[in-house]
């Protein structure tokens, strides 16, 4: 009988209510959440633009849980220092921005850190055949990036599966985490398909009892 794998969730803050940041994390401290996914966007990578290291080291001087920092942005290379400060658990940073993504990612364990990388929903999981052992995690996109409240992308389905295959084929010890609309009927299906790490931000965040959807989602 195949053990059950214990599905880690990650709210995002991206959803959090700015005017009362440190009520929203003190939210997430009392859950049973396991992670801070911090969504960085620098307008030039994607359409928007959300924080930077001075809110950042603000949110880590409050938030209990780990962090997990998700680099949308050009050279995120340049970030390297600025997330290490943090004390971040993950340093996540997209295929499509790294022209040399093995020595990113080794840069980033070299630094104390967990490295992930980013799939956007039209780059093909085949793309990391060749460092899918080295990384600790793959975040596949289920929204094109760069705003909350997206319609999931029913394509995400059959790559969480692909990736999958990939990661037992090749021994690999990554995680599978997914970022986008990701709700109660999108959530399960993930879970089923092999994902890992469910990010969701407005699905928690908006709800009237967050814990308990982070409860529900953790027990999928």
């Amino acid at each position: 009988m195949t053990e059950k794998r214990q599905i880690l969730i990650a709210p995002s803050l991206l959803a959090a209510d700015f005017l009362h940041l440190e009520r929203d994390i003190e939210m997430i401290n009392t859950s049973e959440a396991d992670w801070l996914h911090l969504d960085v966007m620098d307008g030039v990578f994607v359409p928007n633009i959300s924080f930077g290291p001075p809110v950042l080291s603000q949110v880590a001087k409050v938030c209990k849980k780990p962090l997990d920092v998700h680099l949308m942005v050009v050279h995120p290379e340049n970030y390297l220092d600025a997330v290490k400060a943090l004390g971040a658990m993950m340093m996540n940073v997209h295929y499509e921005a790294c022209t040399h993504l093995d020595r990113m990612i080794h840069e980033i364990h070299a630094n104390g850190m967990k490295a992930a990388v980013t799939l956007n929903p039209s780059t093909p999981v085949s793309m990391l055949e060749d460092v899918i052992k080295d990384v600790d995690m793959v975040l596949l996109m289920s929204v094109n990036p760069g705003f909350g409240g997206q319609r999931f992308i029913e394509n995400t389905i059959d790559k969480v599966k692909a990736l999958r295959l990939m990661i037992e084929r090749t021994g690999s010890k990554a995680l599978i985490e997914v970022d986008g609309g990701v709700q109660n009927e999108t959530a399960p299906r993930l879970v089923a398909a092999g994902a890992d790490v469910l990010v969701s931000g407005s699905y928690i965040f908006g709800a009237s009892n967050p814990h308990e959807v982070i409860r529900e989602l953790r027990g999928l």
